[in-house]
């Protein structure tokens, strides 16, 4: 009675042995498997797979020939790019859904195309920023054009960084350019190349079209920057975006006051209006120094939050 006993407890830890090794194969055949999925092995479950291309471009309402390859082929390697680097391209839908508010209306008022919108969206990100050869602002205007267009720029003012005004200046350039060119895509291009290049080489090389034009890869490029951008931010569900308005930058809620006298203190002129210096200067980065002297009496109009 006791051997059996002893034989029956033997069989049954074998048994459990059994069933544990059993358990623990397939534990680590599991954990193998997801570690190869997760790599993206030839079991895995994410793809990357290139863009579909739309059966159309345009930009401004001039259609892009697609049919050409070489344009094709420029235009999904834009589109490629904006899709597969997230992190720029979601800054880029965030910050359009604030800015473009502001651009639209000026655009409109003075019968540019809507489409330039996104232009400045790739020439600055909405960001003020300094290019290394010194174009500033939304729309990286130089010192030099800023000046031809309007825009005062000097050490305490900076109209490149006023985005109504800068936005203003740039829609007189496009319909000076769109006067010569006819074209609003030759507008775009020598924004970007300027209009001397864009014109010798449409004279050298015997062509009215940008998608005819052997250009730097700068400008070779612009114009299918600009539509790629503007196909994923027309509908970037399509391209893995998915943003809800919660994740969008909402518009700045503003008031203007009127300035027509020397501030000589920013800083005061701050705390007086209760909001911070840094405050101040992210409303208004067009304010360069710490004081405006004005001299003149000219009318400055300076941002502020309307809730303060």
């Amino acid at each position: 009675m006791q051997n059996y006993t002893l034989r029956k407890v033997f069989i049954l830890t074998l048994a459990l042995v059994f069933i544990a090794g059993l358990f623990l194969i397939f534990s680590f055949k599991g954990e193998n498997d997801d570690q190869q999925k997760h790599r993206g092995g030839p079991e895995s479950n994410f793809t990357v797979n290139p863009p579909a291309i739309p059966d159309q471009i345009e930009f401004a309402g001039e259609a892009a020939p697609l049919d050409l390859f070489y344009v094709r082929e420029s235009f999904e390697r834009e589109l490629l790019i904006n899709t597969y680097w997230h992190s720029s391209t979601i800054l880029l839908v965030k910050r359009a859904n604030r800015w473009f508010p502001v651009i639209e209306p000026i655009l409109n008022e003075n019968n540019i195309p809507d489409d330039f919108k996104y232009l400045a969206l790739i020439e600055s990100g909405f960001i003020p920023i300094v290019s290394p050869k010194g174009a500033a602002g939304f729309w990286q205007f130089l010192d030099k054009t800023g000046k031809e267009y309007g825009l005062e720029i000097t050490d305490y003012v900076d109209e490149r960084y006023n985005v109504e005004k800068a936005t203003e200046a740039a829609c007189r350039y496009f319909q000076e350019s769109f006067d010569e060119y006819g074209s609003w895509t030759l507008v775009a291009a020598a924004y970007n190349a300027g209009k001397r290049r864009i014109t010798e080489s449409l004279e050298q090389q015997k062509t009215n079209s940008y998608y005819e034009l052997y250009l730097n890869d700068e400008t070779s490029r612009y114009i299918y920057r600009i539509m790629a951008i503007k196909t994923i931010c027309n509908a970037p569900e399509n391209y893995s975006f998915y943003l809800d308005e919660n994740d969008l930058y909402q518009p700045l809620q503003l008031e203007k006051k009127e300035i027509n006298q020397p501030i000589e203190s920013l800083v005061d002129f701050a705390q007086q209006n209760n909001i911070s210096y840094k405050m101040l200067k992210e409303l208004n980065p067009w304010l360069r120094n710490r004081s405006l002297p004005n001299s003149s009496g000219k009318t400055y109009w300076i941002s502020l939050p309307k809730d303060r």
